[in-house]
Parts: structure tokens; sequence; C-alpha cells
């Protein structure tokens, strides 16, 4: 069955002639890698982002992920801590995080003769609060699936068909999505937080955010598993073990988990 809105990708990424992917190992920039290899063979490439800002685990699924898909794969180190501009958490961040980022992986792309980058933007990111779409724009950088009209339910509906287990993986934004802006970001920090998200998940969790304001967690998860996080065993062992990473006061939102639940205090 001819399914129009991926030939329509494959026409899209092919037109690019040779690309360097930034590839985060997500169900959307999984989708353009995968595209990217077969279409453009030897001329793609995945290169991903090895930051303090993002979980280790992540990489580890970055690495396996380009394995499977069988596109040539390099790492990227940056470290914007070092940057006072950033690490003071301006609500600009993420426009600064990505102007770095998407310039690194321009001179990797230079570097080997690569006409283009390509991300993983969707057409349901222009509807979001995205400060680091702009840097995309300045840069060049193109979005095949947002090109191509794909929105979340295109990517989830076509990583099935293709065989990609990133689908079903959770969303994992950088770290320094937890943190309110205006609170300085440091290792020591998302460490914590990536510590506190790691408990959560294994206690069966794994939709789950820990956003830090000072010494208090606030817990993110779906509406439907707030009670079974509210419950006694697995609350007095998860307030147990985020009081033993550094956390004086663990709270549960009862909003439940939304995305980018940081920028309500700002004025979109």
């Amino acid at each position: 069955m001819t399914d129009k809105k991926l030939d329509r990708l494959r026409s899209i990424v092919r037109s690019a002639g040779s690309a360097a992917v930034a590839f985060s190992g997500g169900a959307d920039s999984t989708l353009v890698a995968k595209v990217a290899r077969d279409e453009l063979g030897d001329g793609a490439l995945a290169v991903t982002i090895d930051s303090p800002l993002y979980p280790r685990g992540d990489l580890r699924w970055a690495k396996a992920t380009a394995k499977g898909i069988g596109i040539a794969h390099v790492l990227v180190r940056m470290d914007l801590l070092r940057d006072p501009s950033f690490s003071s958490n301006p609500p600009d961040r993420c426009y600064k995080c990505k102007l770095t980022g998407f310039t690194e992986i321009r001179k990797v792309a230079d570097e080997r003769s690569l006409a283009h980058i390509l991300d993983g933007s969707n057409a349901d990111d222009e509807l979001a609060f995205r400060p680091g779409l702009e840097a995309k724009r300045e840069l060049g950088v193109r979005s095949p699936l947002a090109e191509a009209g794909l929105g979340k339910k295109d990517v989830v509906r076509i990583s099935k068909r293709l065989g990609l287990a990133a689908h079903a993986r959770a969303p994992s934004p950088c770290l320094a999505t937890r943190v309110p802006y205006g609170d300085e970001l440091t290792p020591r920090l998302l460490h914590r937080i990536e510590r506190a998200e790691e408990t959560l998940a294994s206690m069966g969790f794994a939709h789950a955010r820990v956003r830090a304001h000072g010494t208090v967690a606030r817990i993110e998860v779906p509406r439907t598993e707030v009670a079974a996080l509210a419950r006694g065993g697995p609350r007095d062992e998860l307030v147990r073990r985020l009081k033993d990473l550094g956390f004086t006061y663990v709270t549960v939102d009862l909003e439940g988990y939304r995305a980018g639940s940081m920028d309500e205090v700002l004025d979109i």
C-alpha cells in the first residue's frame, strides 16, 4: 500500500543529495536518519551532540539506534555549561543551544562535503514554543518531516511501518527543561535530575519529569499514574531515594505531565 506522506518524505530527503542528520535517537530524528540512509546511502551521516545537558542513557540509545539503521554516526562534544550566558538559564536558552549545536554539525558536514543539515522538527513543532527553531532557520537547516507535512501521529505511524523502535520511546528533551528560567544550570544539578528520573523509571514510571525548584522536586507523571505514585509503598520509597540525592522536599504535580510546563510562566 502506497503511503503518500512517506513518499513525499523520501523525495524531499533525496533532493538533499547528501546530508548530516542532527540525531538524538528520538522518534523524529530516527525516522529522518532512516530515510536518509535509505535514500542517500553513504551520503548520509548521523551527528549526535554529546553534552551534559542530555542523559547518558540517551547517548547509549542513539549509538545503538544508529547502528541498527546502518547509518554512519559521529559524536560531537559540546559543553555550554561553561558559558555564563547559557548557564544563567535565560528564556532564549534553547536558541543559544541550537545555534551552537547546529554550527558544530555544520563543521562536520563541511569537513565531509555534505550539502545539507537535516533535523527532526515535525509539523506540530511549529505550533509550540520552540526558540531553537529560529537558530535552525538562521543556519539554513532543513526539516524534512515539517516540509512533508508530517506531525507526531504521522511519525509514529510511519515509524511502526518501517520497524523503528524509537516510536515507542518517551520524548527526552534536554535536562535544562527541568529547571526554572533564571536558576543557574550546573553539572551537579543536572546529574541530580537525571538520577531522579532514572529512579522513577526503575519504579515503573517511564514517562516522568522531575522539575527542580531549588531543593524541591516537583514530579510530573501522566494523570492516570498520579494515584499510583502517591500510594504508600511507591511514595515512601521515592521520597527516600530522592532525598538521598539531595532534594529536601518531594512533591507530585496534580496537573500531571505536560511538555514544556516550565514555559507556563512566560508571556507567550
